[in-house]
């Protein structure tokens, strides 16, 4: 079972597509979050999940305190599991403000960096592990110019995964069995 485990709507279930999608443990969500609070980068923040999956990550900062997420997702089973969890959330929390794109993320990256539209302060990034690593480096070079100066982008992969990460500089990364959270911030 999947839940929100801090903020407004600590506790609440989420719905999380049966197949074709592989959620952040609850272990690493909560590594990730106490992170994201102690770093005060919560509250405030527009966020984007890309690869959303459940919408967990993006919902989780919503929750405590983020004022609005992008949610980019290709599936439709997994899209309409999001839209269930916002309105489920939007009981509970006042104002929620997300929006659920359903689209390859690339394209998203792509048509969003020729449009006039706000930046974001945080970015989830937890593609597929058996993405090819060309995606996940082209999605950095496309999000470097759509995010804030200040933004921590969090990358979440295989321990057995590399990547080029061009345009950013790690942070820091910590691992959780088989999984590792990279940090990234832009590099200048």
């Amino acid at each position: 079972m999947t839940r929100i485990i801090a903020g407004m709507a600590s506790g609440a279930t989420l719905r999380v597509p049966k197949s074709g999608t592989r959620p952040s443990s609850e272990r690493v969500r909560e590594a990730l979050f106490s992170a994201l609070d102690s770093r005060d980068l919560l509250a405030g923040s527009r966020a984007l999940d890309l690869y959303a999956g459940s919408g967990a990550l993006a919902l989780e900062a919503i929750s405590r305190g983020a004022i609005h997420a992008d949610l980019v997702e290709v599936s439709k089973s997994a899209v309409a599991d999001i839209r269930t969890n916002i309105e489920n959330l939007a009981k509970r929390i006042p104002n929620l403000s997300a929006k659920v794109h359903q689209r390859k993320v690339l394209e998203f990256l792509e048509q969003k960096s020729n449009t006039a539209s706000h930046r974001w302060d945080l970015v989830f990034i937890d593609p597929p592990y058996e993405i090819a690593a060309e995606e996940v480096t082209k999605v950095l070079s496309l999000l470097k110019p759509q995010i804030n100066e200040d933004a921590v982008v969090i990358l979440e992969r295989s321990t057995h995964s590399e990547y080029e990460i061009f345009g950013f500089e790690i942070y820091k990364a910590q691992s959780f069995g088989d999984t590792e959270l990279v940090w990234l911030v832009a590099s200048a």
